[in-house]
């Protein structure tokens, strides 16, 4: 059985960084496609960006693009969402999710196995 746990989040100002980390067992998730969603309060869960299992092309949400980073730590089975220059938009819970498939998709509904979030909050 899959399980993914995300951690690493928190409170930050505008302009900070955080790095999230999703670990991931049950099953190797190495070369499967790891995608990074968000739900902020009163919206829907959005994708923020996805590490394919091809090379792991990487691919992200415009508003996070040039801010945001997809790392995999395969020794670690561990795959890590950086988040630098912040801001109070990007607040929300942030998942992890996969399909134990090589492609990256946008849509939730194409990932079955999900983390149970981490609360980030960017406030001043």
């Amino acid at each position: 059985q899959v399980q993914l746990v995300e951690s690493g989040g928190g409170l930050a100002q505008p302009g900070e960084s955080l790095r999230l980390s999703c670990a991931h067992s049950g099953f190797s998730l190495d070369h499967y496609a790891i995608g990074w969603f968000r739900q902020a309060p009163g919206k829907k869960r959005e994708a923020v960006l996805c590490i394919s299992g091809v090379n792991d092309n990487t691919y992200y949400q415009n508003s996070v693009r040039g801010r945001f980073t997809g790392l995999r730590d395969i020794a670690k089975r561990t795959v890590y969402l950086e988040m630098n220059n912040l801001k109070p938009e990007d607040t929300g819970v942030y998942y992890c999710a996969t399909d134990r498939t090589f492609s990256c998709s946008a849509y939730e509904r194409d990932f079955r196995y999900w983390g149970q979030g981490t609360q980030v909050t960017v406030s001043s």
